[in-house]
């Protein structure tokens, strides 16, 4: 499940469109386990997107592959960095070249559902559940998919679109 809360402090222009520029969503997992993902896009700030796991035997800095353990102890990813859009395109490439299998689907399912399960809970300040996100009846898509077709959302009159509102948005 997720909690969040997040808005638009610098980007309020008719030209910013309706998102949010900074996000900071708990994510809670059946375990008990907490993440905390956070995003903030905006001009002359640390502009970071990166995840906190909190366990029950420590922290977990994803985006700096560090972990701290309740123990004391700390662990740094050794090896060499890598760009995680190369890795990928790498192993895809070595797939084809052995004749290998190589799916990332559910990977890629799972985590586009976990940001948009993000996005349902800070957009709408309510804590959103895996199962409704997973069968919400929100549509956010065109209505048909053609160079031509309108967007799913316009402007007002003014020029502006409409912006989340935290407690009245519907999220799912």
């Amino acid at each position: 499940r997720a909690q969040g809360q997040g808005g638009r402090l610098i980007s309020n222009g008719k030209d910013h469109g309706q998102i949010f520029d900074h996000h900071m969503v708990e994510y809670t997992y059946a375990n008990g386990t907490k993440m905390l993902s956070q995003c903030r896009h905006m001009p002359d700030t640390k502009s970071e997107v990166n995840e906190y796991a909190h366990g029950t035997e420590g922290l977990a800095n994803i985006g700096g592959a560090h972990i701290k353990g309740n123990d004391g102890s700390d662990w740094y990813y050794d090896k060499e960095y890598q760009n995680p859009y190369q890795k990928e395109h790498d192993d895809l490439f070595a797939a084809i070249r052995s004749g290998a299998a190589y799916c990332e689907a559910d990977n890629g399912a799972y985590s586009t559902l976990t940001s948009i399960l993000g996005r349902m809970a800070t957009y709408s300040g309510l804590e959103v559940s895996w199962e409704q996100a997973l069968n919400s009846d929100l549509d956010l898509s065109p209505a048909n998919y053609d160079w031509g077709a309108p967007p799913p959302v316009l402007p007002d009159e003014s020029g502006r679109y409409p912006v989340p509102i935290p407690g009245k948005t519907k999220a799912f």
